[in-house]
Order: C-alpha cells, then sequence, then structure tokens
C-alpha cells in the first residue's frame, strides 16, 4: 500500500496554509476514528476536506452514502479519480460554511453524520455553525486542535471554559475520546490534536426562542471575562435595566463574580432575570 505521504508527492500536492490543511498521514489513527464514529450501513456521512479520500474510502466501505465536501479544486480532481470504484460517494466542491445543509437534509431524507478533520483555520466558527445547524446532524465526530478540544468540554471555573464550552455543552454532550500526536499529520500542526464526539442532548433546557437571548448574554459577559460579572454586563451592549446589580442578586448570583465561574445553568437563570422579570 503506497504511504499517504508517497501520494502527497505523487499527485505533487502542497498544502495551502490558507485553509488550514493539515493532512493525516497515519493509517492507524485513521481507522480508529471511522471506528470511533461507529458508523453503519443507513448512515449518510458527510466529510469535511476530505483531502485525498483515505478516510472517504474507509466511511464509503461502512456507510450507505459519502457526502464529502471539499473547498480546493486541485483536491476534487484527485478524488474523482481515486474514488471512482465507489457509487455510494458525492463530492461537491465549496466551502463548507456556505454549504446549504437544508437541501442535503432534504435529499437524503435524514439527518446527516458528521466524520471529519476539522480544518484549522475555520474549526472554532465550523463548529459553531454546525450547533446552529444542529438539527440537519445526528451526532458529530470530529478531529480538532487539542485547545479547542479542551474547551468544548471544559467546566466552569477552568482557564479554558467559555462561550464555545457553553454553546456546546448547552446542547450537546461532547467527549474527547483520544489525543492524535502532531507527528501523524503533514504538513505537522504547531500542536496536538483530539478527536471529539459530540453527541445532542435529547431533552434542552429552553426553546429555541430563548436561546438567541441567552447566547447575548452569554457572549456580553465573556467579551469581558476578567472583570466581574456586574462590570462585564455593563460594558456590552446589551438592553439591561437600570437596576442591573438587584436583577443579577435576584437570580442568586454574586454580582462580584467572574463570568467564566458561572455553570450553564446560573447563566440560565441570569438570562431570565434580564430578560423576563
Amino acid at each position: 500500500m503506497v504511504s499517504i505521504l508517497r501520494e502527497l508527492r505523487q499527485f505533487s500536492v502542497k498544502p495551502k496554509k490558507s485553509l488550514g490543511q493539515h493532512f493525516l498521514i497515519d493509517r492507524n489513527i485513521l481507522k480508529k476514528v471511522v471506528q470511533t464514529a461507529k458508523i453503519n450501513e443507513d448512515d449518510v456521512v458527510l466529510e469535511v476536506g476530505p483531502g485525498l479520500g483515505e478516510m472517504t474510502m474507509e466511511l464509503c466501505k461502512k456507510a450507505k452514502k459519502v457526502i464529502a465536501i471539499e473547498i480546493d479544486l486541485n483536491l476534487i480532481k484527485i478524488l474523482k479519480e481515486k474514488l471512482l470504484k465507489y457509487p455510494n460517494i458525492e463530492l461537491i466542491e465549496g466551502n463548507i460554511l456556505e454549504i446549504d445543509f437544508l437541501k442535503i437534509y432534504k435529499s437524503e431524507g435524514k439527518p446527516l453524520k458528521v466524520v471529519a478533520n476539522l480544518p484549522y483555520n475555520i474549526s472554532t466558527p465550523l463548529i459553531f455553525h454546525f450547533i446552529e445547524e444542529r438539527k440537519y446532524f445526528s451526532d458529530l465526530t470530529i478531529m480538532v486542535q487539542r485547545e479547542v478540544a479542551e474547551r468544548i468540554v471544559s467546566p466552569p471555573g477552568s482557564k479554558a471554559y467559555g462561550t464555545l464550552s457553553i454553546f456546546v455543552q448547552l446542547v450537546a454532550i461532547p467527549s474527547i475520546k483520544f489525543f492524535i500526536k502532531r507527528s501523524s499529520f503533514f504538513p505537522p500542526p504547531k500542536v496536538d490534536s483530539a478527536l471529539v464526539q459530540i453527541v445532542w442532548r435529547r431533552e434542552l433546557w429552553f426553546g429555541k426562542e430563548f436561546e438567541k437571548w441567552f447566547k447575548e448574554v452569554v457572549r456580553g459577559a465573556f467579551n469581558y471575562r476578567r472583570k466581574t460579572l456586574l462590570n462585564a454586563l455593563k460594558n456590552s451592549e446589551l438592553p439591561l435595566p437600570t437596576d442591573l446589580d438587584e436583577k443579577i442578586r435576584r437570580a442568586g448570583l454574586d454580582p462580584k463574580r467572574r463570568p467564566e465561574t458561572l455553570s450553564i445553568k446560573e447563566f440560565i437563570r441570569l438570562a431570565e432575570a434580564l430578560r423576563f422579570e
């Protein structure tokens, strides 16, 4: 079997820093990722940035269909050649942040299972995007920078805890499955990576109508995370009541606490107090 690194040379592929390209060259890790995703013959899998298609081929062997989104036209040409023998692959050239998931969802008639090595330069905004569009996905199994993975699962009070932690944990139960050394990629990134699995919660704490306001309150607080909760909110551009200190206390919170110490449930109480009382 030709090594992935040799294939990169064979096809004269030069990873593009502007696209956050770091190709996974360790086939053992690749197979472990696919195994962790627990794909069955009824699944429609969405892969982001298939690269040379090594993981794509493994996914095609297990899934009903694989939809691979690739922004690099040169890689699209290589993939079309390499994946000819797989009838259950659909290649789409485009920016994943601009893909119409509703259209794909309607076409397939079921939620998609995301399995991907996310481009480093868009990993965080892409995770936020998946959360916003979560009704189109069954679950996510994604490779991201270790720092991003730790932010996703971080508890209140830790240095890594922030909006990403809260927005993911609000709607899902995330877990780090294993870490991946930087030497498993080409070119090797400056940091290690991790495989994260995100499974949606069956029951949510509140409806979609309140979610927008809740997120605005969280963002407003974390924009000034080094300040006290009271001062962070005062410095935000949120429409807030004049008796802000009293509203915070009515939510059962100390206005002098820092935003990163608040749990999701405490942020919910805070948002309710500022919006509805």
